[in-house]
């Protein structure tokens, strides 16, 4: 399984893009030019302490972007009391594309709607996302808005995962889940709702590499370049 510890001291997360291994997968987006001023980016944050390392590489993705002529929204899912719960408000509703979702379920897609560039930072638990990130694909990312009739609001926009798992690079590969996770992100939410210039980075061997992982944040943002 991947790190449950990955909750644990700053600093500890892992080693990213770039400090080492490479583990990145990317769906059929052709690679883009240096953002031109004016673009906005969305950075979503999954993890509940902000002095984890998953929360500084987060900032060091915000002000890179800003560095690279972005706006950016900082979604701390955590900080900001995201429910990740599914209610019967926001089930979707397959015979209804124009299905009026809840009042908080609503002010999260206009801020997707608003970005062209979506970057989310999380660590990665049980081989997949932590909660409050699942619930808020699951409540967010609803049909009638992400999917549905062939009808997206994200589509044309471009999209970052960067992952922060324990493993080393060589026992995840080994194991293939690098080729499992990335498929699910960038062709299993990503791509299926429309983002076809998706990438996966992953970070690798948590609690060992320290503050050298901060730096691959650049790494994975270089190879992206948003």
């Amino acid at each position: 399984m991947t790190d449950a510890a990955l909750t644990g001291a700053a600093l500890t997360d892992a080693a990213l893009t770039g400090v080492g291994a490479t583990g990145a997968a990317t769906t059929d987006g052709p690679t883009a030019a240096r953002a031109a001023p004016g673009r906005h980016a969305l950075l979503v944050l999954a993890h509940p302490r902000t002095d984890s390392l998953t929360a500084q590489v987060a900032r060091r993705a915000e002000a890179r972007l800003v560095a690279d002529g972005l706006t950016v929204d900082l979604l701390d899912l955590h900080a900001e009391g995201f429910d990740p719960r599914t209610g019967p408000a926001d089930e979707p509703d397959w015979a209804d594309l124009d299905k009026e979702y809840s009042a908080e379920v609503h002010a999260h897609m206009r801020r997707i709607e608003a970005a062209d560039v979506i970057v989310v930072v999380f660590p990665l638990w049980w081989f997949g996302l932590p909660a409050i990130l699942k619930g808020w694909v699951d409540r967010v990312w609803n049909h009638g808005f992400a999917y549905g009739s062939g009808r997206s609001r994200l589509k044309g926009k471009r999209m970052l995962w960067i992952s922060l798992a324990s493993y080393e690079r060589e026992a995840f590969v080994e194991r293939g889940w690098d080729a499992v996770v990335a498929r699910t992100l960038g062709e299993g939410i990503s791509g299926y709702c429309g983002i076809k210039d998706a990438s996966v980075h992953f970070v690798y061997d948590s609690l060992a590499v320290g503050e050298a992982a901060l730096e691959a944040a650049d790494t994975a943002l270089d190879a992206f370049a948003p």
